[in-house]
């Protein structure tokens, strides 16, 4: 029995995040996809970014002071940043590349610079460091970062800190296998200069108190947004007030509202790093009783014709089908395309198996 997927297109939409109001909704930023053959090092080099085009780097432009005189009259010679952001199909990883000059770098373990980064992935919404209807200590061992996280790291760390304060109940998400940095630079304390801080994190729906067990990684899927923020808080002394908190949203509460956060896009692979035609499908099992798997194709290119060999004797010419074994097994299942730039075929042996 074969049937158009349309359904299970449709369930597989539902899945998707909800849409929630996010700030600057005149403005949308981009995430790199890295091939999975070129993931960055985490060594506080910037080589491995240099295949990210211009068009991603977000610049000190794109900041606006939200605390100490409002506005975004930039002075460059004080501080100026550049961030790129990317991310690798199949790892729920977000990868960072902070390179930044200051005139004064000031690494206090209370009133250093930070490089603060807020995620929500599933774009949940909502404030996430302070809950009003629970009191302070339910707030937080219950809610603080649990369904949107803050990342205060130290832009550099003085001697003997962890690289970052996680704001939230859960320290264990800053540390591997959730995250991983590296600095590099040549200055002293209160010395001007050039830093590149390289890391990744990796976001969750769900970051219990408790620890990793019960958590729920964010799944990110390629061309759907996410909500993302940063702020870079400069300090020029030990013990100053601040000398700028630069953020990304515009909007100071960026920190602990994750409604105040911006849209960014899963980019999808260039099409330099891939071939003019590729095939490739993924399966679910719909009913195991019945042996009912529907199909999705996921193939890149200009495709003109699909033929699916079920390993059942049977075929298929639609692009997305439902087939109904009539016997348990294990199945070598061929998905063959063909478009202006030729054929290719994805073959997944004994994978779709029913019983």
């Amino acid at each position: 029995m074969k049937q158009n997927l349309a359904g299970f297109l449709g369930l597989a939409l539902l899945t998707l995040a909800p849409v929630q109001a996010l700030e600057r909704p005149d403005k949308e930023f981009a995430i790199f996809q890295f091939p999975p053959t070129m993931i960055p090092r985490i060594d506080g080099q910037t080589d491995d970014w240099e295949i990210v085009p211009e068009s991603y780097v977000i610049g000190t432009e794109e900041l606006a002071e939200t605390v100490k005189g409002k506005g975004t009259n930039h002075d460059l010679e004080d501080l100026d940043v550049a961030v790129r952001v990317g991310w690798v199909n199949g790892l729920n990883r977000l990868y960072f590349l902070y390179e930044a000059r200051d005139d004064y770098w000031n690494m206090h373990y209370r009133r250093g610079d930070i490089f603060e980064v807020a995620v929500d992935a599933d774009r949940s919404g909502g404030p996430n460091i302070n809950n009003p209807q629970l009191d302070e200590w339910d707030s937080h061992f219950t809610f603080k970062g649990v369904h949107a996280q803050n990342y205060h790291i130290f832009t550099p760390p003085g001697e003997g800190r962890d690289w970052a304060f996680v704001w939230g109940c859960q320290p264990w998400i800053g540390r591997l296998p959730y995250a991983n940095h590296a600095y590099s630079y040549d200055f002293a304390e209160g010395e001007s200069g050039r830093l590149v801080l390289e890391f990744w994190i990796t976001p969750f729906d769900y970051a219990p108190y408790e620890g990793p067990e019960r958590a729920v990684v964010s799944k990110l899927v390629e061309n759907t947004l996410i909500g993302l923020s940063w702020a870079v808080l400069d300090y020029d002394e030990s013990n100053s007030s601040y000398e700028g908190f630069w953020n990304l949203s515009h909007e100071t509460r960026m920190d602990s509202d994750a409604s105040n956060l911006c849209a960014f896009r899963l980019m999808p692979l260039a099409s330099r790093f891939r071939k003019p035609l590729e095939a490739q499908w993924e399966f679910q099992v719909l009913d195991m009783e019945r042996r009912l798997v529907a199909f999705k194709d996921l193939s890149h290119g200009t495709i003109t014709s699909w033929s699916w060999d079920f390993d059942d004797g049977t075929t298929a010419t639609e692009q997305h089908p439902i087939h109904q074994y009539q016997e348990a097994g294990e199945y070598i299942v061929v998905l063959t395309v063909q478009g202006p730039e030729g054929t290719a075929r994805r073959v997944k042996v004994r994978q779709v198996v029913v019983r």
